[in-house]
Order: structure tokens, then sequence, then C-alpha cells
């Protein structure tokens, strides 16, 4: 097989893989905090030929060598955790962490999940859960039934107005957590993600506190995805991925012409 086939074939593939995050970046420009990933780019194996500093005579040694590149490939998809925009809702059930940090999420096998998504809701026990499947916010934060209004501070305190009571009652408090690496994290879905060997070890803390961001409440921390870029990096991608396939179109017509001819 030619080389040039089997190297701009890599090229497709990898072209192919970043057109994948990409859409899936732009499919999730509405979802509520939602990390955009970008594809990571490596070379493949070089054919050394002439080797850098070989000897070309007895006294002279070659200023460059000949090696001829085996094509690309895509090692990573690499999360982003930039500050989406904040979304006022006035939803006292809605919050977000303005700055570093995650909500703790309870998953139903026991483990424990990371997310920036701060829509949650109440269970039927009056325990605060995630607006989507109804997952257990970690500590858990429950409110009596009897509970008027609610109020998070930016340090994570949850407090409620009771009838016949002039002041809040506390009834729990909000803690958060941040990674050394948070984009070492696995994403799995619902805006979820797992600790791994790569983020390190979840570091728990007050909100506002030691370098971790606080909580708003009544906002939401929107995609941190930026459309007009995404379409750019689209743009670009579709054309490297032409660029490839006309490559081996032209390989084909090459090797064509010389079975006929020859």
């Amino acid at each position: 097989m030619n080389p040039a086939l089997w190297i701009s074939k890599t090229g497709l593939d990898a072209q192919q893989t970043d057109i994948s995050v990409i859409s899936n970046n732009l499919a999730n420009a509405s979802t509520v905090g939602f990390k955009k990933s970008r594809a990571v780019f490596e070379d493949l194996l070089y054919q050394t030929i002439n080797q850098p500093g070989g000897l070309s005579s007895a006294n002279t040694e070659l200023p460059t060598g000949l090696m001829l590149g085996a094509g690309a490939k895509v090692t990573a998809t690499q999360k982003t955790f930039t500050q989406g925009n904040l979304l006022s809702t006035d939803n006292s059930m809605d919050w977000t962490i303005q700055g570093r940090g995650f909500f703790q999420i309870l998953l139903p096998d026991g483990n424990i999940a990371y997310t920036r998504n701060g829509q949650f809701t109440l269970n039927e026990d009056g325990q605060m859960v995630t607006n989507g499947a109804g997952y257990e916010l970690q500590p858990a934060i429950n409110l009596p039934p009897d509970a008027q209004s609610m109020t998070v501070s930016v340090d994570g305190e949850v407090s409620v107005r009771q009838p016949g009571n002039t002041d809040n009652v506390v009834v729990g408090n909000v803690t958060i957590v941040d990674f050394v690496n948070p984009s070492g994290l696995e994403p799995i879905g619902e805006n979820l993600y797992l600790e791994t060997g790569s983020s390190g070890a979840a570091t728990e803390g007050t909100p506002s506190l030691d370098g971790l961001g606080s909580i708003r409440q009544g906002v939401l921390e929107t995609s941190n995805v930026n459309v007009t870029e995404e379409l750019v990096n689209l743009i670009e991608s579709q054309r490297v991925y032409e660029m490839n396939a006309k490559v081996i179109s032209a390989v084909d017509q090459m090797m064509s012409y010389i079975n006929q001819q020859l």
C-alpha cells in the first residue's frame, strides 16, 4: 500500500473524531452546567531513513535527517472547566457555584458523583434532589413540610422560614468539593462526573472559603460552549477532512496512471 493512503486515512479518522467532539459541544450549548471538550491530536511513529547527526562522510555529519511520519491520531478529549454565563431564574431551588467547585450527588449504587448543574427540587420526603433523575444532594438537606421559603447563603448555609416564627431556622449546610485536575474527571452523562486517579481525590470545603467558589441562589450556570467558536472549529475540521480525502483521490489517480501506462 502506498504510505500516503494510510497517512491520509489516519487524518480522516482524526478529523472525524474531532467533528464528533464539536458536534457534542454544539448539541449541549443549552445544557445547564455543561463543559465543552476539545480533541487532543498527536502525530504517529516516524520511519527513520537517515538519522540526524549521522556521518555523511569521514568529516561531516548530516545536519538534518530523513524521517517519514505515519499520520495523526486523537489521543484524548479534554474538558474545559471555564465558568459559564450566569442566568437569573428567580427560583430558590436553582443554585450555581461562582468559581471553583462541584456539588456532590449520591448515586443509586452508593457512589458519589459531582456536577456543576445546580437545578434542584424536593422529593416526597422534602429532601433536596437533582431536578432530572432525582438523585440526592450530599450532604443531605431536608426541608420541613411547613417551610414557607428557603434561603441559601454564599457559604452554603440553608435556612427556612416557618409559620409563626420571625427568624429563619437553619436546616443544613451545603459543602462543595474541588479537584487538583478537574479535566481528569470522568463524564458519565446526566451532567455528572466521577473521580478518577487523574483527577486526584476530592477536597471538600465550605463555599467561598479556601479558594472554593461561592453559592448564588436563583441563578444557573449556562453551558460554556461558544457557538461561534465551535462553528469556526467545525469549518476548519471539515476543510482538513476534505484535504485528506483529496490526497487519497490524488494517490489513487497516480497509481491508476502507473497501472495503465506501465
